[in-house]
């Protein structure tokens, strides 16, 4: 997921969006230990669209505008 999308949600949905991911992550960690996983790389995407959707959460708390893309 973009940060661009992201911004476009309102603070609620990213909310409800960052609990579903953290369950996923939990899940796959899990799946990963005792059966394995076709896609480890999942793993990866789905910890940096989590620490992305809590940066943009920190940056509204206190008032940052975040950086565009160029």
């Amino acid at each position: 997921m973009k940060a661009k999308e992201i911004r476009g949600k309102e603070d609620a949905e990213i909310c409800f969006d960052i609990e579903v991911m953290e369950k996923e992550l939990f899940d796959l960690r899990f799946r990963s230990l005792t059966e394995g996983i076709q896609d480890p790389a999942k793993i990866r995407r789905t910890r940096r669209d989590l620490a992305r959707m809590k940066t943009i959460l920190q940056e509204r708390a206190h008032g940052i505008d975040g950086q565009e893309s160029r």
